[in-house]
């Protein structure tokens, strides 16, 4: 952690670590872990509510808790952008991390995949490889999109590739 800024380290010490190395197809032990993952996803959106930093909401779309789906939203400039979110559970999972998805961006910027995937590759996976199975929902959030939506979404407004909703309803009307 040497190196992050003091409110990246105080919310990833809040969020609680996982214990159980378990994936969609092992039965028990993956509810553990789905009981952990709620667990850890309530602490970190109370944390954030608490310090008036609340930017997303998530549920399983699924029984089985592999399919994920929700909103988030970065604030630039004073207005609020919100974008549709979800991702699925891989197989190999905790292992692997999940590939968070942001529809409605596909295509708008180069540090995206195809379907909206955001690109974690060189700063987060090796953060999630080195914290497997210690590491879970939340903690993508957390380390993966909340950094990304940071960075992304300030330049995707300013260069007018992102438009605000109040300015696309605006421009239709007239």
């Amino acid at each position: 952690m040497d190196g992050w800024d003091p409110s990246t380290k105080s919310a990833l010490t809040q969020i609680p670590l996982l214990s159980t190395r378990a994936g969609p197809r092992d039965g028990a032990a993956w509810t553990q872990r789905l009981k952990e993952e709620y667990r850890a996803l309530i602490a970190y959106t109370t944390m954030n509510k608490s310090h008036d930093n609340d930017w997303f909401r998530i549920s399983a779309a699924n029984p089985e808790g592999t399919r994920w789906s929700g909103t988030c939203w970065y604030v630039h400039n004073l207005r609020r952008y919100e974008f549709q979110l979800q991702f699925d559970i891989p197989v190999t999972y905790p292992a692997t991390a999940p590939e968070i998805e942001l529809p409605q961006l596909d295509g708008k910027t180069h540090k995206m995949y195809r379907g909206g995937k955001i690109c974690l590759t060189v700063h987060f996976k090796p953060l999630w490889a080195k914290n497997c199975p210690r590491f879970g929902i939340a903690h993508a959030l957390c380390l993966g999109l909340a950094p990304w939506l940071a960075a992304e979404v300030p330049i995707l407004v300013d260069s007018g590739v992102l438009k605000h909703k109040d300015d696309e309803s605006s421009s239709s009307a007239s």
